[in-house]
């Protein structure tokens, strides 16, 4: 939901329930975690199975609340935006990292310079 826009009915209910989704999600992490040290003895596999059963379980249900949703939409909206992108073409990344790299040998090299002359100053100052 947008900053400023207005919450109508069914809106107004499931953004109430969104403290106990997220009370829920955070029980499901902490019993990933810890029944994962509770379960130390069982084997590997088991164990990140039931962590990753959780945690997936955790995010849909986090995805359900109205951050959920708003991110969700964000992500649509990036998409979509990402397919609006006029990527350069192979030839054009080719010419622009060829001169980034002429750029930083070139400024490398005056930066080696301007030490190095320092550097023979400097001994010659100190002796």
């Amino acid at each position: 939901m947008k900053p400023g826009s207005v919450k109508h009915g069914n809106e107004v209910q499931q953004a109430r329930h969104d403290g106990l989704k997220w009370a829920v999600v955070t029980a499901l992490l902490v019993v990933a975690v810890v029944g994962n040290t509770y379960f130390a003895n069982i084997g590997l596999l088991y164990r990140v199975l039931g962590v990753v059963v959780l945690c997936v379980l955790a995010g849909f249900i986090a995805l359900t609340t109205t951050k959920g949703r708003d991110l969700t939409e964000l992500a649509v909206s990036a998409k979509k935006e990402i397919q609006r992108v006029v990527w350069p073409t192979r030839p054009e990344t080719i010419q622009t990292t060829a001169i980034v790299l002429v750029a930083v040998l070139v400024v490398g090299l005056m930066l080696w310079l301007i030490d190095t002359l320092l550097g023979w100053a400097m001994s010659g100052v100190i002796g």
